[in-house]
């Protein structure tokens, strides 16, 4: 029998959550697993007490665009090796199931990981398996099974991954029809890599895509890049206004620095903070994680409060949680990341090996469900 009134008490100099409009100093209160208090003033005694008077707490990190996965995937890794210790408590995989191995990835890493793990299936049947890349042909492409596997467990799914990268040998146009043609049955938003080459332009893409759908890699430098001579494409603003949302996605080749300072600039900021991290990743120094890249934003001009909602609150609105992850907000889940700041870090890098000044946010912390 506990005589405790928490379960968890994270004290700390800064708290932020964007949902609530706290960013002060404070702490956040955690019974079964459920915020039961956060703010400034937190009386009560706790089986576990932390206190961090330097660092910040935030809401469990929300990444939209990686590769949780334990096997199936070429690019997948174990979140809870990999995310989770990075202050990661919530992980959208970019397609690394689909209909032929969906039943297996919900077994093995949807239910089995203590990181919330949620899909945007691949429109491809092989998800991410096959040696030759999403679509090695057109009959991977298979709208059929794709909705058929969503409807059959339509709230597991979030939505649908579809990548029209220079990589896949098949026609572009005919994966994004198809892929078009399973949201539109199901009802579920797409989750797009474009085209980044010029032989098919983003002014057309964009054209294609609906209110809610989220174009990944935004700030990538290939040639079809959201800047044209200084400025944000007038097709991405369009977008914008219809309810199209934009994703950092940042992965191997898909940051620029002078893409992000310039949209930041023309006061273009992307809708979410990802990393895009996946197997290539192990091992990397400094080690990309979400972290460092919400510091890459900061670095490329946009404010913490920006930045810091965009992998919490903003990130949860979009996958439909808000009321459960991404806040402090008594009742919702015990999700909790604490970060340092640490001026003499590494320096930050993009993929084009451009770099810049200032420190770097690095996980101290991470609670999920109130289990530390």
């Amino acid at each position: 029998m506990s005589f405790f009134d928490y379960d968890l008490l994270i004290r700390a100099g800064r708290l932020f959550c964007a949902d609530t409009g706290i960013d002060g100093p404070g702490a956040v209160a955690i019974k079964n697993g459920r915020i039961v208090a956060s703010g400034s003033a937190i009386e009560g005694s706790a089986a576990m007490t932390f206190d961090f008077p330097d660092n910040l707490v935030l809401p469990g990190l929300i990444d939209l665009h990686a590769h949780p996965a334990r096997g199936g995937s070429r690019y997948g890794l174990d979140p809870d090796t990999h995310f989770l210790p990075r202050g990661v408590t919530t992980v959208l995989s970019q397609g690394d199931a689909g209909a032929r191995n969906w039943l297996e990835y919900k077994e093995q890493v949807i239910k089995k990981c203590r990181t919330r793990v949620l899909l945007a299936i691949n429109l491809s049947d092989y998800g991410e398996s096959h040696p030759d890349g999403c679509f090695p042909n057109l009959r991977a492409a298979d709208v059929g099974k794709c909705i058929s596997t969503i409807l059959s467990d339509p709230e597991a799914i979030w939505g649908i991954a579809v990548n029209t990268g220079p990589s896949n040998p098949t026609s572009p146009h005919e994966i994004m029809n198809r892929a078009l043609e399973v949201a539109e049955e199901t009802g579920k938003p797409l989750l797009v890599g474009t085209r980044l080459i010029n032989d098919w332009s983003l002014d057309e893409q964009l054209q294609l895509l609906r209110p809610g759908d989220i174009v990944t890699y935004c700030f990538h430098d290939f040639p079809e890049n959201l800047i044209q001579n200084g400025h944000v494409r007038h097709s991405v603003l369009d977008a914008r206004d219809r309810g199209v949302l934009f994703d950092i996605g940042h992965g191997m080749r898909s940051f620029s620095f002078k893409i992000a300072e310039a949209a930041i600039a023309n006061g273009f900021l992307p809708d979410t903070i990802s990393t895009d991290q996946y197997a290539r990743h192990v091992g990397s120094n400094p080690q990309h994680d979400l972290p460092r890249t919400i510091s890459k934003l900061i670095a490329a001009g946009m404010t913490e409060t920006d930045a810091f909602q965009r992998v919490t609150n903003r990130s949860a609105q979009i996958l439909g949680m808000g009321d459960e992850i991404g806040t402090l907000r008594r009742g919702s889940c015990g999700d909790i990341t604490v970060l340092k700041w640490n001026q003499n870090s590494l320096p930050l890098i993009d993929v084009t090996g451009e770099i810049r000044p200032g420190g770097c946010w690095e996980p101290i912390l991470t609670a999920r469900a109130g289990i530390v």
